[in-house]
């Protein structure tokens, strides 16, 4: 129950933070509706009765007065049409508001250093925690806090309005009602609990399947594993039909527990008011009123039925989300180093999780403003992870960390299915055209996007499907222009692109970079050579450093990969 707590508590938090006028006010309107639909119910049958009686004579039919029971039933037919109106427009803009809320803050909480690599082992984790997880938790306040706040109330007046036709009636019918309407739910939500996290679960399987089968086709067929890739998801199919099978008969056993309750509440309040009738503490039309009361009370709560059934994968959603609720953004690298250095390293460590043997051991080193940086060695050295260190894109495990604000240009060039505008823009959302033209033209990109009959408007597919992988290096690089940033940080900028092209992207790198820091990886000739110092790493550390001039520094360069 602690653990429980703990994790509903910031998405608590967050549905009570900014909107909690409007979910009162919902909740409220929920009240009134099923009230007055209750009290439309009990008066109808009241009126109907009365009528009936008055009319067996002429003197009582004169007498009876129709027009203040009317224009009761017409109020609370239109009070409970509007209070329905306003209700639904309450709940689900709060509600909606409050997801809006919740994807953002999640988003937020996955933006924090190892992020990106943990996403990269399951980039489809965050797609189904910001749909899946975060559309089940509409549940808790829509099919739960609500109806429950709804139905209580409406044992509550049951009871009360019975009792005033007799203490023990009204005792009876909201224990009844409280019993039976509460405990049903509860049952069901019980029962419901291992088969709804199951279906969640196969969801999350089978639409990860099904991604992984249309995106990677071509790879399944040249492998000769298609067809067992379809037989797979076939069984998660019949997992997850499983699953609503069993959760299918959870409702319907609760549908039919509410069925019996209310015939039995029924048929007991039929009883009561016979006796009462009959020893002339009511009359007809009190009778009447009574039994359609009974006939609604139960009513309210099998709004529950669903929330209980899904309460379940509410709960699952609520584990999985709440420890990145709790999360603020990137987190960033220690403190600005002094005046004059661009990145300072002090007996640096780091250690992936999960992982025993260190990714970063003993680093220390220093980059002045200005200063060009190219770190060799050989693969698994810890390039790529000194680079991500710098970025804030990992944390340390020991030492300390100063650097200025970084761009990172890893080795994979991540474009999406949008405009060319907007790929570029994600370096610079203010960016203007004029900004965005001059960082394609420096790129040397500009000339291909003219040629393109909408130009800044042209649609790439996924992965940046349409260009070709310079076209696609030369776009990332432009964005990279696009970024104001003092340090770049560049891991093997050139790798697969031909000799030309490499080389005038490193002219174009070189032409753009004055008065920034580069910081290189690469086991390329042509990418060290405008360095003005070698890094070497080797066993994951810093072994050697070398400045332009020295001997060793051209036999280094000798050592690496030609063009």
């Amino acid at each position: 129950m602690r653990r429980l707590v703990r994790r509903l508590h910031p998405i608590a938090a967050l549905f009570l933070s900014g909107n909690r006028a409007m979910l009162l006010a919902g909740t409220l309107l929920s009240v009134v509706t099923v009230l007055s639909g209750i009290a439309l119910l009990g008066l109808s049958g009241w009126f109907i009765t009365a009528t009936g009686i008055a009319g067996l004579s002429v003197a009582t039919a004169l007498a009876f007065d129709v027009f203040a029971p009317a224009a009761g039933i017409r109020f609370l037919a239109l009070a409970r049409t509007a209070a329905r109106y306003g209700e639904r427009l309450m709940t689900h803009d709060a509600t909606l508001r409050i997801l809006s809320g919740l994807r953002e803050r999640l988003f937020r909480g996955w933006a924090v250093s190892g992020a990106a690599g943990e996403l990269a082992k399951r980039p489809a984790r965050l797609l189904f925690r910001l749909t899946l997880d975060i559309d089940a938790l509409d549940s808790l306040y829509l099919r739960v806090l609500v109806p429950i706040a709804g139905a209580l109330l409406v044992a509550l007046a049951s009871g009360i309005a019975l009792g005033l036709m007799h203490p023990l009636l009204g005792l009876a019918v909201a224990t009844l009602l409280i019993i039976a309407g509460i405990g049903i739910p509860v049952a069901a939500a019980m029962a419901a609990r291992r088969p709804v996290q199951r279906r969640a679960r196969a969801l999350e399987v089978f639409r990860s399947q099904v991604i992984d089968l249309v995106a990677g086709q071509r790879e399944w067929i040249m492998a000769g594993r298609l067809r067992a890739r379809q037989e797979s998801l076939a069984a998660v199919d019949r997992y997850l039909s499983g699953s609503d099978d069993a959760l299918n008969r959870i409702e319907t056993w609760a549908e039919a527990g509410f069925g019996i309750a209310s015939a039995l509440l029924l048929a007991a309040t039929l009883v009561a008011m016979a006796f009462l009738v009959e020893a002339g503490s009511i009359g007809a039309p009190v009778a009447a009123l009574g039994l359609m009361l009974a006939l609604a009370a139960l009513e309210p709560f099998g709004a529950l039925r669903r929330g209980a059934v899904e309460l379940g994968r509410t709960l699952l959603a609520a584990y999985r989300i709440s420890p990145r609720l709790e999360d603020r953004g990137l987190a960033p690298v220690d403190i600005a180093p002094p005046p004059g250095v661009a990145v300072r390293l002090q007996d640096v460590a780091v250690r992936h999780p999960g992982t025993s043997a260190p990714a970063l051991r003993s680093v220390a080193f220093s980059i002045r403003d200005g200063e060009r940086i190219a770190l060799i060695g050989p693969s698994g050295a810890g390039k790529s992870t000194l680079l991500a260190l710098i970025a804030g894109e990992i944390g340390v495990e020991a030492g300390r960390v100063e650097c200025l604000k970084a761009t990172l240009l890893t080795q994979r060039t991540e474009l999406f299915q949008d405009s060319l505008r907007d790929n570029l823009r994600l370096a610079d959302p203010e960016a203007t055209d004029i900004c965005l033209w001059d960082a394609l033209d420096a790129a040397g990109l500009r000339r291909d996007v003219e040629a393109l009959p909408a130009r800044l408007e042209t649609r790439l597919g996924e992965g940046g499907h349409g260009l070709s992988g310079g076209q696609a290096r030369r776009l990332a690089l432009a964005r990279l222009f696009l970024r104001d940033t003092p340090l770049w940080l560049l891991d093997e900028p050139t790798e697969g692109l031909d000799g030309a092209t490499a080389r005038d992207v490193l002219d174009r790198l070189d032409a753009r970079s004055a008065g920034r820091t580069m910081v290189i990886a690469t086991h390329i000739r042509r990418e060290a050579a405008i360095a003005d110092r070698l890094a070497i790493m080797d066993r994951r550390t810093i072994i050697a450093v070398m400045r332009r001039g020295e001997p060793d520094f051209t036999d280094a360069l000798d050592a690496l990969r030609p063009d």
